[in-house]
């Protein structure tokens, strides 16, 4: 259990922070316990409580300490969370570009579907996506279906798009790490929806933030509009992305997982 008790003399605020931990046996002990001035707040009309710890900085210290915190007082609505836990959350902003980019049906060429494939994978089965030790790809079929039951592309567009072995029937695919990946801040935010609308196609276009806690201190760094469309069976097609105003000049330039050779991500 860690709680956190706020206070305020009338010109700084602190922070009282502890932590207790239960053993298998019941008993409890305190395993941290801190007392922090808080450098900088704000309350938003979105019910975000964001601030900034006091915390050593260059050359006291070597490498950066991040201090920012976001916590939600206002709760979002049943809907807009059940909507986020089923539709985003799984997809994430790292290391695929289907929430980060602009993008419809037609420019679905522009999609990383070799960084996208874990991701739908972990929605799809529940289990996190591992490739086997002897396997060179995955095997056609098993990506393209996959690919297609979430992303309307074609067969024609998933080939030239992604790292397709033509020779093996296979797909190239790499886990995602330094040689492939530069760690941004951004890259740890979360979605959340915060509007869901219903259009007259029958398609529902969700209104998303991307909420990042470190460093950047922002319940909105970017906020995009993805539009969807159900499926009787209860599954769900992503119909497209639109970041909106400005954003995507505030979010660093994305990264390929693989790049092709045909100049389809290149």
């Amino acid at each position: 259990m860690v709680r956190y008790a706020y206070s305020f003399d009338g010109s700084d605020m602190y922070v009282l922070s502890s932590r207790m931990e239960m053993k298998p046996d019941g008993a409890r002990y305190q395993t941290y316990c801190a007392y922090t001035r808080i450098k900088s707040w704000r309350y938003t009309d979105a019910g975000w409580f964001c601030y900034e710890l006091c915390v050593p900085e260059y050359p006291e210290v070597s490498e950066m300490i991040d201090g920012s915190v976001l916590i939600r007082v206002k709760p979002i609505s049943e809907e807009n969370k059940r909507a986020s836990e089923k539709y985003v959350l799984g997809i994430g902003y790292q290391g695929n570009n289907l929430l980060c980019s602009n993008w419809n049906a037609d420019s679905l060429d522009t999609l990383d579907y070799t960084g996208i494939y874990e991701y739908l994978y972990a929605m799809d089965t529940g289990d996190r996506f591992v490739m086997e030790e002897d396997a060179d790809g995955i095997p056609a079929d098993q990506f393209e279906n996959l690919i297609m039951k979430y992303i309307p592309a074609s067969q024609e567009i998933i080939r030239r798009s992604a790292a397709f072995n033509e020779e093996s029937g296979e797909y190239c695919w790499a886990r995602l790490g330094c040689m492939n990946y530069a760690p941004t801040c951004f890259g740890t935010s979360y979605p959340e929806v915060v509007d869901i609308k219903e259009n007259d196609d029958g398609t529902i276009t969700l209104t998303v933030n991307a909420v990042c806690e470190m460093v950047l201190n922002n319940e909105a760094v970017i906020t995009h509009e993805l539009t969807i469309k159900e499926k009787a069976d209860g599954s769900f097609l992503y119909m497209g992305n639109q970041i909106l105003d400005d954003g995507i000049n505030r979010i660093p330039d994305y990264q390929y997982r693989i790049r092709v050779s045909d100049g389809g991500n290149a």
